[in-house]
């Protein structure tokens, strides 16, 4: 190998090294668990989850660092994550891996700084932290991850909330990317896409009235597959009803 190529070498190792990144295309990062007292089906935090098996993610859930959450953008996304074995033999469990959903925010200064920017981290429901780590650690793993498709079972569902002339959607159980980038909504009485906006977390508002009329959503994921929902929700909906699709992404 001559001079020019080993230079160019090194400075792709050194570049993918400071990102984080593993010639594999898994990103190093960390991990550590929930208290022992928390029920994973209230884990939503600020995606605003409910209760994460009604929204069809189950206990394998996770709050994301603020450089993976991103204003709530990854809020539905699915990660694939395994104990770095090779970097934390005694704690890693071999070849072990869960698929985690993002469903909270963890905030700088939590968990002693290592949620702060630009680390990487997800604070993983306890069932999800013991799959890949043995216990009786100190509670923080070094891990590997990467985005993967969401698997999920029956249709997208949509939890209408607000009060009076104030719509507000909650979109969950989303397969494929799983992470919503952008909602319009549609109503009865309309022609056109109204785009909405998002409130916080997987919670989409609307600037008009939709009441009485049934309603269609189009959906956007951060991939920017989109798929409609043609009449999802008849028009005899009210606020803290969910309603389920037949369709999927894939």
């Amino acid at each position: 190998m001559d001079i020019v190529k080993l230079y160019l070498v090194v400075v792709l190792f050194v570049g993918g090294f400071r990102a984080g990144m593993c010639s594999s295309g898994w990103i190093r990062a960390h991990a550590t668990y929930y208290g022992a007292n928390d029920n994973p089906a209230s884990l939503g935090g600020a995606c605003g989850y409910d209760n994460t098996y009604h929204a069809g993610f189950g206990a394998h859930t996770a709050a994301l660092s603020g450089a993976l959450f991103k204003g709530g953008e990854a809020c539905g996304g699915c990660y694939r994550v395994t104990c770095h074995f090779m970097a934390d033999p005694k704690w890693c469990r071999r070849g072990a891996a869960v698929t985690v959903t993002a469903t909270n925010f963890c905030p700088s200064n939590n968990n002693g700084g290592w949620c702060n920017l630009p680390r990487h981290h997800f604070d993983m429901s306890m069932p999800s932290f013991f799959l890949i780590a043995r216990p009786g650690n100190e509670g923080i793993v070094p891990v590997l991850y990467r985005r993967v498709a969401c698997k999920r079972r029956g249709g997208v569902r949509f939890t209408m909330r607000g009060q009076g002339n104030f719509n507000m959607v909650m979109i969950s159980n989303v397969g494929g990317g799983g992470a919503v980038r952008a909602v319009a909504v549609r109503g009865s009485r309309a022609r056109a896409w109204i785009p909405m906006a998002r409130n916080w977390g997987a919670n989409w508002q609307s600037p008009t009235d939709l009441r009485g009329q049934s309603l269609s959503f189009r959906v956007t994921l951060v991939d920017s597959k989109t798929m409609s929902f043609l009449n999802v929700v008849p028009r005899s909906w009210w606020y803290g009803q969910t309603f389920s699709s037949r369709n999927q992404f894939l």
